[in-house]
């Protein structure tokens, strides 16, 4: 009897072990109050699946500890995804060894220290010898493990947003303790200081140290000799200079002027004396001007700031209406929208820079598309107001992105079968691309759907939008959607983070306008006609023209508000470097 219990209560397990999967998704609204009858941790039949590469846990705010018999049931694990639960304040028993794991997501959680026997795992030998992805973002960490390069020496990207942290330990930048980090982001912590001995990280690429307590950047950042990417907005500087370059210059000139010591620098140098100094005063001068441009020290302020204009539904001749039909309620009750005018998509590869990092957003933001769905179309293909419903498979319609018109049902079954080809030729359970999302639907009688005012499906959320509304080069407005299953909060979340990066990539692409407007010879324009210049009020004051987004009002059938994106209370970015003019 106690054995078809648990058989009832967790019938996923049941089937990856008939089915002998290496993948394993719990996710949703049934897995809350399991996960509180077995005590707050993972059910220990799940720790009986060896051939598992991936599991996901997440969601679930009854999971405090994962339980144990993780290390020593899933040898195989390549993957294991645990965020937004309620894991903390430390793991007990710790998580590895994990020999062959090399993705780990513990982000979202409420973990406020990982010290020895609570934390990842062993040290000596390492836990996570091949361990290249960790992901500790959104919880509450006042201090990382001393031990944490010795214990995942093939660490190649760590995130630790969000956090409480007010130092890195020494150990993390020892020589040679992580050969291969390319990536380090710790955006929104306390940071006081940045050890020089960062220079010892010799694949470090991307630095993302915003919105911290730092007053000095030291001089030994500029002999990271792969460094292309460095963030350090939102932090008070000594150097009024470098604070002001660090918010409107690129990377290359940031680490030129740190490399030259900058004002009152940190880097030990010989004293010149006399002409000799001014000299090489002179030069320094010199030298900035041509990398942050003449006229910098007047505008740098302004410019460095991006700009975003809110335009009200009162101030809009003809705004954008979504009319929210009754039987949506029960698949994907949640939408936003909004609408954007003057991105500038022309110029190199700021079409591609875009999309990225709307798929970033889906990775991590969105968790997979399992939380909330991003979709972005061209305003000019769309005729207003809109209308979100739910409809039978067989009765929903859609050009899917690069394909023919079919039956949403069909789709999904093309979708499987090619899902299921995928997997035979490469001899392996996990796919990829929109294959991903098909669990999502699983057991759903209706599907979500956005239809225009010409009866056209725009967009079938979590899976495709439509060829129709796909943004090109040329699209200067769009129109954005966020849908969730879960919350109205998340979606605004979502839009908020999509719209900053909206901003960031056009203030971008206008600074370095004049570098990328003629290397790109792939526009995807329209057939027949030459992309030209387009016109882009106060484009030629890079950074000077805002993002304008207009406000969409979200309604039910008898046309009351239900929701107005961006209101008062959205937008409101903590970035010091967003202007938002209401």
């Amino acid at each position: 009897m106690a054995a078809a219990a648990v058989s009832e209560a967790w019938p996923e397990l049941e089937l990856a072990e008939r089915e002998r999967r290496r993948e394993l998704l719990l996710t949703g609204p049934g897995l809350e109050q399991r996960v509180r009858a077995a005590g707050g941790r993972l059910p220990p039949r799940l720790f009986t699946l060896p051939l598992l590469h991936y599991l996901e846990v997440s969601g679930c705010g009854s999971l405090r500890e994962p339980g144990p018999g993780l290390a020593q049931g899933l040898p195989q694990l390549h993957s294991l995804v645990l965020r937004r639960n309620a894991l903390g304040p430390g793991l007990s028993p710790e998580l590895g060894p994990l020999p062959a794991l090399r993705v780990l997501d513990l982000s979202g959680n409420a973990l406020e220290a990982l010290p020895p026997g609570q934390g990842l795992g062993p040290a000596e030998p390492p836990g996570f010898p091949q361990l290249q992805s960790l992901n500790l973002s959104g919880n509450r960490l006042r201090e990382l493990p001393a031990d944490l390069a010795r214990c995942a020496p093939r660490l190649q990207t760590l995130n630790l947003t969000g956090n409480r942290l007010d130092a890195f330990p020494a150990a993390l930048f020892r020589p040679g303790a992580l050969p291969l980090l390319s990536e380090l982001a710790a955006a929104d912590n306390c940071l006081r200081e940045l050890s020089p001995e960062i220079a010892h990280l010799a694949s470090l690429k991307t630095l993302d140290l915003s919105n911290n307590q730092l007053s000095e950047i030291p001089a030994e950042l500029a002999d990271c000799p792969r460094l292309k990417d460095i963030n350090f907005r939102g932090n008070r500087l000594r150097d009024k200079r470098l604070e002001k370059m660090v918010s409107g210059c690129q990377t290359r000139s940031i680490l030129e002027y740190l490399r030259a010591g900058g004002r009152g620098g940190c880097r030990s140098r010989g004293k010149a004396e006399g002409p000799d100094r001014e000299e090489a005063r002179r030069k320094r001068r010199e030298r900035r001007k041509r990398e942050c441009g003449e006229g910098e020290e007047a505008w740098v302020d302004e410019a460095s700031r991006l700009l975003l204009r809110v335009l009200h539904v009162a101030e809009n001749p003809a705004p954008l209406t979504v009319r929210v039909s009754p039987g949506v309620g029960d698949v994907r009750p949640f939408i936003v929208g909004a609408v954007v005018r003057g991105m500038d998509l022309q110029p190199g590869n700021a079409l591609k820079r875009f999309l990225s990092s709307q798929t970033k957003l889906h990775e991590d933001l969105c968790e997979k598309r399992t939380v909330a769905t991003i979709a972005t179309h061209d305003l000019s293909a769309i005729r207003g107001p809109l209308l979100y419903a739910a409809r039978p498979p067989e009765d929903l319609r859609i050009v899917p992105l690069g394909r023919r018109e079919v039956k949403a049902k069909d789709l999904v079954r093309q979708l499987q079968l090619e899902a299921e080809e995928h997997r035979k030729q490469k001899k392996r359970q996990n796919v990829s691309g929109l294959h991903r999302y098909l669990h999502l639907l699983d057991g759903k009688e209706h599907y979500p759907c956005l239809v225009d005012a010409n009866g056209d499906v725009i967009s079938f959320p979590p899976i495709t939008n439509s060829e129709k509304t796909k943004i090109k080069k040329t699209t200067c407005d769009l129109f954005l959607e966020v849908t969730s299953a879960a919350s109205l909060q998340i979606c605004k979340d979502i839009m908020d983070a999509l719209i900053l990066k909206m901003a960031e990539i056009n203030k971008y692409t206008l600074e370095n306008k004049d570098e990328g407007s003629l290397s790109d010879h792939e526009a995807d324009a329209i057939p027949g006609q030459v992309p030209g210049p387009r016109a882009t009020p106060g484009a030629e004051q890079a950074g000077s023209a805002p993002l304008v987004v207009e406000q969409v009002r979200v309604v039910d059938e008898e046309g009351h508000l239900k929701v107005v994106y961006p209101s008062k209370t959205d937008l409101d970015l903590a970035a010091a470097h967003v202007t938002v003019l209401r």
